[in-house]
């Protein structure tokens, strides 16, 4: 179990590149960035502010939570790499925050309870990730497990079910779409905290992003 310490979360699994520290809901520190392609150049900057903002050093921290996708392979490399860094050298735990799930526990404390909801977001050009959810007690329940699907497969999605992430299906409307596709940082540490504050560690060499999939270089016909 955490100490009632404050926790750094990071997030990088899409296009933002965030960091926080984490007292309770009523005071956190956020900073993030919204760009492709900067997540090596700003992560550890956007972790330094935060730090200095909050008033504490590392050595105030409980854990480092870092979302570990599924969701951009470079993202969660950079995410994953930075939170192994701080986390060894100022001897921290690390507790690895499910994407889709930090964004449903977010998703649940905005929605109705009884709110079926769909998560899912584009893996490359023919596949997308896929997860059902249902909103239960300001918390979420799975009713679909997360998975790969082709977009050219038939899904059947009620209509009054909604629909998160930046997927495109081929057999729903783009107009379906809610263009939330990852977590806010401060709900990475949230997550952590109230739902994965029994899973830290400090097994950095067993530590890996879920990247869901097969990471493959393919090489140019010559």
């Amino acid at each position: 179990m955490l100490d009632n310490l404050p926790i750094l979360s990071i997030e990088t699994s899409q296009s933002c590149c965030g960091a926080c520290v984490y007292f309770d809901e009523n005071k956190f520190f956020e900073m993030s960035v919204n760009h492709k392609n900067v997540h090596a150049e700003k992560i550890f900057e956007i972790i330094d502010s935060v730090i200095k903002s909050s008033g504490i050093t590392l050595k105030d921290l409980g854990a480092i939570a870092v979302s570990s996708g599924p969701g951009s392979f470079t993202g969660l490399r950079i995410g994953m790499s930075a939170a192994k860094g701080i986390g060894f050298g100022a001897s921290l735990p690390i507790i690895a925050v499910p994407t889709f799930e930090a964004l449903a526990y977010q998703l649940s404390n905005t929605l109705k309870d009884g709110t079926e909801f769909v998560i899912a977001n584009n893996v490359n050009s023919e596949e997308i990730y896929f997860a059902k959810f249902q909103v239960k007690s300001n918390n979420y329940i799975f009713t679909r497990d997360l998975q790969i699907l082709r977009k050219t497969e038939k899904i059947q999605i009620n209509d009054d079910c909604l629909i998160f992430g930046n997927a495109n299906f081929k057999y729903i409307s783009a107009e379906r779409m809610i263009n939330i596709s990852y977590p806010k940082v401060e709900y990475v540490a949230k997550w952590a905290k109230i739902i994965g504050n029994t899973k830290p560690s400090k097994d950095f060499d067993f530590l890996e992003p879920n990247y869901l999939k097969n990471f493959i270089v393919k090489d140019k016909a010559i």
